[in-house]
């Protein structure tokens, strides 16, 4: 959520931003700016009903000590009626707050001066590109037929237990997905990042806390009964560790990695670019979070870009990193690298990780604040990432490693896997 003293102090600055996530923001802002102009003035007038209580209050006592009770009886009437005019006002300012607050939320992060204006996928900057895109044998065929001739992933099956989008794993290729999961974990461990398991099922209060609620409830699956939500991401139960929570400046950063098994409903998504590990509900990730101080967010954006880009050099995958532009950006990111990698039997690039800086925008929504020595406590900044995705992973690497004879894993993972070649 983009504080309210920026709002109120560079509306314009705010407005002309929003555009460039194509977000026409000027009645949203022309609201919240008359909502919170009221507000404050409520405010004062509730600060002044309860400085008068206070004076009456100690006039009261002052009368009742020297024995005059009368006019001590007087003042107290007096001040009983104030008590009952300021309890009505803090539920007339509740009520105004809680209508703020509903505006406020329906405002995107402001972008970063580096988002690049755009509307659609193909606006995205390429910022760099690494390896070679191999070339195949010929009978080279896609993921999801090579899942079917080493009986590894079995797609109709996940359709039988549950539906489409929920593989099963089996054999080299269950322990394809654990050794992938184990490997990613080790090297964010091993680059100063601590391991958390995380609930997969969160409450309101963390799905709006990063920015999933109210934008995103009719991607996320809902279990109504008790009102808890499958996270799409373990980004929201480990950022939401810290929230309602100051932490000490000399904390930062505070880095976090976890697996999870994330769910996406990913309504609307239909045709080719659906089929095999492309488009799943169902999927395993490892996510890096971090809680940054503000001066330092873009230069730990970067060492995140270099961890993820480490990793998929280790796996020998081509690879390229996008910088998004302002139309295929998500609500809350202030600015999204996107990695793909090149899937040969496709012959298409495929994103398996997005890796963005949120600044302030969730850190306000969660109250997540730091403090330097007895300064007044600031608001943190809040960044994650995807390091990495598995289901495009597995399909890269089938794909770009098929031979006649099998599936050659790269070195990286071998001690992982206990086999170099699926076949």
């Amino acid at each position: 959520m983009i504080q309210i003293t920026t709002i109120r102090e560079k509306s314009d600055f705010v407005i002309e931003r929003l555009a460039v996530k194509n977000f026409d923001a000027k009645a949203i802002v022309a609201d919240i700016l008359k909502l919170d102009e009221n507000r404050r003035k409520m405010q004062s007038e509730l600060d002044e009903l309860l400085f008068q209580q206070n004076t009456l209050a100690k006039q009261v006592g002052d009368l009742y000590k020297s024995g005059k009770k009368a006019e001590g009886d007087d003042l107290k009437n007096k001040s009983g009626a104030l008590k009952e005019s300021s309890a009505a006002l803090q539920i007339q300012l509740n009520e105004l707050e809680e209508r703020l607050n509903l505006e406020m939320v329906k405002l995107p992060n402001i972008p970063s001066s580096k988002v690049p204006k755009g509307k659609t996928p193909e606006d995205n900057e390429v910022v760099n590109q690494e390896g070679t895109i191999p070339e195949l044998h010929a009978g080279a065929v896609p993921h999801w037929e090579l899942t079917t001739k080493y009986d590894i992933i079995d797609f109709e099956l996940g359709v039988k237990l549950t539906g489409a989008g929920f593989p099963v794993y089996k054999g080299k290729g269950a322990r394809l997905q654990r050794a992938l999961i184990n490997y990613f974990l080790d090297k964010a461990t091993e680059a100063g990042f601590k391991e958390i398991q995380p609930p997969i099922l969160v409450n309101k209060d963390s799905g709006y806390g990063t920015g999933q609620l109210p934008d995103k409830e009719g991607q996320m699956y809902h279990m109504q009964i008790d009102d808890y939500y499958l996270i799409p991401t373990a980004e929201v139960p480990v950022t939401n560790i810290y929230r309602d929570v100051i932490v000490k400046s000399e904390e930062l950063p505070i880095m976090m990695c976890a697996y999870t098994p994330c769910f996406r409903r990913e309504a609307g998504s239909y045709g080719k670019d659906v089929r095999g590990l492309n488009r799943l509900h169902q999927f395993d990730k490892v996510e890096i979070v971090q809680v940054e101080h503000p001066d330092k967010s873009y230069e730990t954006l970067d060492k995140m870009v270099e961890h993820v880009s480490g990793l998929l050099r280790s796996l020998q995958l081509p690879f390229r990193i996008l910088r998004l532009c302002g139309g295929d950006m998500s609500f809350a990111s202030a600015l999204t690298y996107d990695f793909e990698v090149y899937s040969a039997a496709q012959k298409k690039w495929l994103e398996v990780s997005s890796v963005s800086n949120f600044e302030t925008f969730q850190a306000n929504r969660m109250k997540l604040r730091y403090r330097q020595g007895a300064e007044k406590p600031q608001i943190a900044h809040t960044l994650n990432g995807s390091a990495l995705a598995l289901p495009r992973i597995v399909a890269a690497l089938l794909e770009n490693n098929q031979t006649p004879d099998g599936v050659i894993m790269p070195d990286a993972i071998r001690s992982y896997t206990g086999f170099d070649k699926i076949n």
